[in-house]
């Protein structure tokens, strides 16, 4: 199976086969672990972890196309997803406060295809949000000969950011695919959804989508807060 799914690959990369609408019959040749799925959406909410800490959370694509959520885990930074940037959170002494997010999609291989980023960073005082920041960015892969994902758009906004009971930011990250396994650019596109909450009391919570237009058996969705 991995020999003839190696040469299809090559086909493909030669651009001698479309992977794609008209392709799902070699695909199901290759077997259950490489079937193509439907459309899916997921969502998940996370609390901000203690200081030092991230929690996060793995949803794969399993062998009948339906979702496989695993356990909501504590783990130390320096073991997170790489979406915390510097592995460290500020502590509350002085009223200010960082929450990092990622929101990943992986392929079968292990390959990071989409992400969106945010960091939040935020001070408070009084009972109150007296300053609130947030920023998004993504990352997405490509392929050899200009291929593979590529950013449709990227926003994000906050709907307070001085003097606020509490603070809430949005992050969207659209993206569509064309290269090896789909040379049309109409099968695959991932659409990622980021949502942080500040509050006055220092603590913030984390809330995720990922809408998929179609989607692979084993590939996986990461996500998590530090």
């Amino acid at each position: 199976m991995r020999t003839h799914y190696a040469l299809f690959v090559m086909l493909a990369a030669a651009g001698l086969v479309a992977i794609g609408p008209a392709a799902l019959a070699v695909e199901k040749d290759a077997g259950p672990a490489a079937r193509p799925c439907g459309a899916l959406r997921l969502t998940s909410s996370l609390p901000e972890p203690p200081a030092g800490m991230a929690v996060q959370q793995d949803v794969s694509v399993g062998a009948d196309c339906a979702p496989r959520f695993g356990a909501v885990r504590l783990v130390p930074v320096d073991r997170a997803g790489r979406g915390v940037a510097d592995g460290q959170r500020a502590t509350a002494t002085d009223g200010s406060h960082h929450v990092s997010s990622w929101n990943e999609m992986y392929d079968c291989c292990n390959i990071r295809m989409t992400g969106l980023y945010t960091t939040s960073d935020w001070t408070t005082g009084g009972n109150r949000v007296v300053s609130a920041a947030t920023d998004a960015t993504e990352q997405h892969n490509r392929e050899p000969w200009n291929a593979g994902w590529s950013p449709a758009s990227v926003t994000h906004g906050t709907d307070c950011t001085a003097d606020c009971a509490d603070s809430r930011s949005a992050a969207h990250a659209d993206f569509t695919y064309r290269g090896i396994f789909d040379v049309t650019g109409d099968w695959y596109a991932n659409s990622h959804h980021s949502y942080v909450g500040l509050r006055a009391d220092g603590t913030a919570s984390c809330r995720f989508d990922v809408v998929l237009r179609h989607t692979f058996v084993g590939w996986n969705w990461r996500h998590g807060c530090a």
